[in-house]
């Protein structure tokens, strides 16, 4: 298989998967309308809740640790995604 055509059926899939989680983002949006317009007061009492809750955890070392995370595992990943770029590299030849 060409470069081109793994290159046209990988944007195909990025497309379809962009699409099906618009579609889903969607469906999900208008059952949260409809569940407030049917419910407005529940509604706010949930929104009450959820903004005490965000509140009251510790949102920026929250932030702070998934953030060393991150760096943490940022070489190891470069690392790997360099050395499959190789093989492949060293495999195309």
């Amino acid at each position: 298989m060409k470069m081109d055509e793994r290159l046209g059926e990988d944007e195909d899939i990025a497309m379809r998967g962009l699409r099906y989680t618009r579609e889903q983002f969607d469906e999900i949006l208008g059952q949260t309308e409809n569940y407030v317009r049917e419910k407005p007061g529940q509604s706010l009492l949930y929104a009450f809740v959820a903004g005490y809750i965000l509140n009251r955890l510790p949102i920026g070392r929250i932030i702070s640790g998934v953030l060393r995370l991150f760096m943490f595992a940022l070489k190891p990943a470069i690392l790997i995604y360099g050395a499959s770029k190789l093989y492949q590299a060293i495999d195309e030849e």
